[in-house]
């Protein structure tokens, strides 16, 4: 007699069959745009084309306030958006949260990075499945250089600004002091 499986394995099974089918749904529906055609609604600025920083390197950072990681390396974005003076765009995408929660962690307080709403995750799978990101990790963060082109790619958190100081100057030739 073949054994059954229980209820909770059943369930467990429908709704991993649901999400792959999800995700696959959402790759598949994708325009043939590139990545940098993304748009955007912006919190600290206009909404926008990622196309509209053409000839300024960006950093593209996935975050979201649930990840730990993510908070801990926010600092460091920010510091390198004050430090770059414009010469580097930081901008970071919360695919998760609503503007008015990103609002509220961010208190009083007024980035210098940009900050981004990805709020069905349609950019976030893009990229992800762009580049390698098959599980979904973040921070995820992009490096791309003044001509749009994606040069590096981090999955995990910087471990200290030197580190992403470190690797801004080798990956877009920027020297941050």
């Amino acid at each position: 007699m073949a054994s059954r499986m229980p209820k909770k394995s059943w369930l467990i099974l429908v709704i991993v069959i649901i999400a792959v089918g999800a995700i696959v749904g959402i790759a598949l529906s994708r325009n043939s745009s590139s990545p940098s055609e993304v748009t955007l609604p912006m919190i600290t600025w206009n909404e926008t084309a990622l196309s509209a920083f053409a000839g300024t390197p960006v950093v593209l950072n996935f975050w979201s306030i649930d990840c730990s990681w993510c908070r801990y390396q926010l600092p460091f974005l920010e510091d390198i958006a004050q430090q770059a003076e414009g010469e580097i765009k930081i901008i970071a995408i919360n695919m998760v949260d609503s503007a008015v929660r990103i609002q509220t962690f961010f208190g009083d307080y007024e980035p210098t990075m940009l900050l981004a709403l990805d709020q069905n995750g349609e950019a976030f799978v893009e990229y992800s499945l762009a580049y390698n990101n098959t599980r979904g990790a973040i921070p995820f963060t992009l490096f791309v250089n003044s001509q749009g082109g994606v040069k590096y790619i981090k999955i995990g958190a910087f471990q200290s600004e030197a580190e992403l100081k470190d690797t801004l100057n080798v990956v877009l030739g920027t020297a941050i002091p």
